[in-house]
């Protein structure tokens, strides 16, 4: 296994309507400006799964030499928590995250040197907001398992439970259920 420069810091943020101050958590694996490859920022699941899925990507700099860049978006991982937000769909918008992912890149002085994105399920929808609104220095995007958006989302998954016998469908449905449960990791396997 290669030996690699990594950097944990947190840049603070303000975001209107939080009530406290904020900070978004980042881990950059390998050095910024000691190589001509642009950074690549991974952007995470969720929205509240952080960056751990995404480890994997540190093959990206150990292999080619392209620094990664990992963070939390704010309100899960080791970025500021917002318990006191849960269920606010006018708190939690597209226009939050892109506004932490635009504070990260200018804090990190990403926009001359330009910068990629990839972005893993909901992570993919926010690279694909933040790439329309054609920032600075975004070089290129790479999308994963990403849906075109919330609303097919979630009808796409109405429409497969809708498929599904009523007793799977059943305990799917239930928030009573125990989802380290066998009976719902049996229902997670029907097809």
């Amino acid at each position: 296994m290669m030996t690699y420069l990594t950097t944990e810091s947190e840049v603070a943020i303000d975001i209107p309507g939080a009530g406290k101050s904020c900070r978004t958590w980042y881990r950059i694996v390998g050095d910024l400006n000691g190589t001509a490859n642009s950074p690549i920022i991974a952007l995470h699941g969720g929205p509240g799964s952080g960056h751990d899925s995404m480890v994997a990507l540190t093959e990206l700099y150990e292999k080619w030499g392209f620094p990664i860049i990992f963070y939390d978006q704010v309100g899960c991982g080791r970025s500021t928590p917002l318990r006191e937000k849960m269920g606010d769909e006018q708190f939690w918008t597209f226009d939050l995250f892109i506004r932490e992912l635009d504070n990260l890149i200018d804090h990190l002085n990403l926009r001359e040197k330009g910068f990629h994105l990839i972005g893993q399920s909901f992570g993919g929808m926010l690279a694909g907001a933040y790439a329309a609104r054609q920032p600075i220095g975004l070089k290129k995007m790479v999308l994963s398992s990403a849906p075109a958006s919330m609303p097919l989302f979630k009808e796409s998954c109405k429409r497969r439970l809708d498929e599904l016998p009523p007793k799977v469908r059943e305990i799917l449905e239930s928030t009573e259920v125990d989802h380290s449960s066998q009976e719902f990791k049996d229902a997670s396997e029907v097809s």
